[in-house]
């Protein structure tokens, strides 16, 4: 039988099939103009619901899954290092699809498309409302109207975040593991030659711990992901056939995002520090990112997700300062940005 069970590694999600998924802390970027990718600032620490019967709202332990504490207005991306296999991810906000626009759904669809394709998308920092940018995940309460999903439906259900992973079809997933083994028998043959040094955006935050002291049940009032800033960032067009992908969800996961009072309330740790001042971070001189892949198509975005507004227009101007980067904190990622090199005859 197939293992349908999503699991917690670390902070990393382990969803059937070889997706991973982090929930990474980052600056919050101003809602005005178009900025590079900003650092990982460690991980949100991710726990189980099932593990807390005792102190979540009887809701979140309907809906089962996973959770995590945000700040209100706290900037996050998803992370999908450490994917293993070809695997396509739905991400919902609030069961909104964070790609399409689309409400959420059971199936994969190209017309729009309501996936991103791992691991050739290695992240994911917000909704993808523009031409090669997206607009930053940023953490709101329920009851405003300022969340994605209120915006798109005009109600706020859900909140939170939803993810739903597929495998390719037992065909597709044959011949990739065959010419995966290949690839990686050429790699064993090459490392005389050396190795790339390796990287990452940030360690972990330290967590304070302690055993959670008995409580009465947290009141149901939870938080959902609307949206901030514009990033440069492409989510990237399939370029396989739909019916390369399995029909159905190898496995899905119900992410709740809670308030660091609540945290504190339901597991009996300490919620992390609250987020960096930005405009310190530029000014000590630490990197920002850009990321670009040659080979890769930018996936149009939809009228629904280009209209969503910014929290700023609910909740009042953004007042922590901005400093912009200088152009040598911008650290480039895979390939150079611009044509390919042309070769000639010598």
């Amino acid at each position: 039988m197939t293992d349908t069970a999503v699991r917690i590694d670390g902070n990393t999600l382990r969803l059937p099939g070889g997706a991973a998924v982090r929930f990474v802390r980052t600056l919050r970027l101003p809602e005005t103009g178009t900025h590079p990718l900003p650092p990982g600032l460690g991980e949100f620490p991710v726990r189980r619901v099932s593990d807390y019967p005792d102190t979540v709202p009887a809701q979140w332990r309907a809906r089962g899954g996973v959770m995590l504490p945000v700040y209100l207005r706290e900037a996050m991306w998803l992370s999908f290092a450490g994917t293993t296999e070809p695997a396509a991810l739905q991400v919902g906000v609030g069961k909104v699809c964070a790609v399409s626009g689309e409400p959420w759904r059971d199936r994969l669809s190209r017309q729009p498309q309501n996936y991103l394709v791992l691991p050739r998308q290695p992240w994911l920092d917000g909704i993808n409302s523009g031409k090669g940018t997206v607009r930053q995940f940023v953490a709101v309460p329920l009851g405003l109207g300022a969340t994605v999903e209120g915006q798109v439906t005009g109600e706020e259900v859900w909140g939170g975040v939803q993810l739903q992973s597929f495998t390719l079809a037992e065909g597709p997933l044959a011949e990739w593991r065959r010419l995966e083994r290949l690839r990686q028998e050429q790699l064993r043959r090459a490392r005389t030659h050396g190795s790339g040094p390796a990287g990452g955006f940030g360690a972990a935050l330290p967590m304070m711990s302690a055993l959670p002291a008995p409580a009465p049940a947290a009141r149901s009032a939870g938080m959902g992901l609307g949206v901030g800033g514009s990033m440069r960032q492409e989510v990237y067009e399939d370029d396989r056939p739909l019916r390369d992908w399995a029909e159905t969800p190898a496995g899905r996961v119900f992410v709740h995002l809670v308030t660091p009072p609540q945290w504190r309330h339901i597991t009996g740790e300490a919620p992390p520090p609250s987020p960096v001042d930005r405009a310190a971070y530029t000014r000590a001189g630490l990197p920002w990112y850009d990321y670009y892949d040659q080979d890769a198509r930018d996936l149009a975005p939809t009228d629904t997700l280009e209209a969503v507004k910014p929290v700023g227009d609910w909740l009042g101007d953004d007042l922590e300062p901005w400093q912009q980067p200088s152009p040598g904190q911008v650290v480039p990622l895979k390939d150079a940005a611009g044509e390919p090199v042309e070769d000639g005859d010598w």
